[in-house]
């Protein structure tokens, strides 16, 4: 077999979110709104354990019932993303009302979010070796700045976005789409990605699946280089 393209995810995999603490400090540094230091500490640790961070830990505890529903197609779109994510944020007290938008926009700029530090390197490896790339994610807004921002953009030759066709992992037709997009057979094509339920189910097409721990960009330095032993 050999691998003529890879699918990437997004988060966890090629990019990683800056913590809550990050976060909610930019968020509140842009609104110009003071918070001692303790309380800061205080309310980052709460919005973690709501799960408020899109891309950042999962709810600790069970999403109110009020939420469930838009929580379980919340990359179904742009509305349902926002209100899926603010929703949960607004679990948590915080100084001013208006923080709680103010922190969603915060996570879709590129200064929220890193890439890994072997990403240049083995998207750079994928095209000298003419094997396609595209990157398939469950999300709510559009992720392309923040690959131009950090100049991966280059590499990538399709992007295929939950919210834009309004159907999300594990669906095999998002796979399908990409696959498409890239003119690529799914049993020629790699997956790659964090979330096992997720990204699994590229292989109900025939894709090959291989996933990485989902860690901080300093916890997980080379995780993505063992891909190109994958290709054949």
């Amino acid at each position: 077999m050999t691998i003529k393209g890879v699918l990437f995810d997004f988060s966890g995999t090629l990019f990683r979110v800056e913590s809550t603490e990050s976060w909610l400090r930019a968020a509140l540094a842009e609104a110009d709104i003071p918070l001692p230091e303790t309380e800061l500490v205080r309310s980052a640790r709460a919005l973690e354990s709501a799960g408020a961070l899109p891309g950042g830990a999962s709810p600790a505890q069970p999403v109110p019932d009020g939420l469930t529903d838009v929580w379980a197609t919340r990359d179904q779109s742009a509305e349902l993303h926002r209100a899926a994510y603010t929703g949960l944020s607004r679990l948590v007290a915080l100084p001013d009302p208006g923080l709680h938008d103010t922190l969603y926009d915060r996570h879709m700029t590129p200064d929220a979010w890193r890439p890994y530090p072997d990403a240049d390197e083995v998207l750079g490896a994928l095209r000298e070796r003419g094997v396609a790339v595209g990157v398939v994610s469950n999300i709510g807004w559009d992720l392309r700045p923040v690959f131009r921002a950090h100049g991966l953009d280059p590499y990538v030759g399709a992007y295929v976005l939950s919210y834009e066709h309004g159907i999300q992992k594990p669906d095999p037709p998002l796979f399908s789409t990409a696959c498409d997009a890239l003119g690529i057979a799914p049993e020629d094509t790699l997956m790659v990605g964090d979330d096992r339920r997720a990204d699994g189910g590229a292989a109900a097409l025939g894709c090959v699946v291989h996933f990485v721990d989902h860690l901080p960009v300093t916890e997980r330095p080379d995780g993505l280089r063992p891909i190109l032993g994958l290709l054949g």
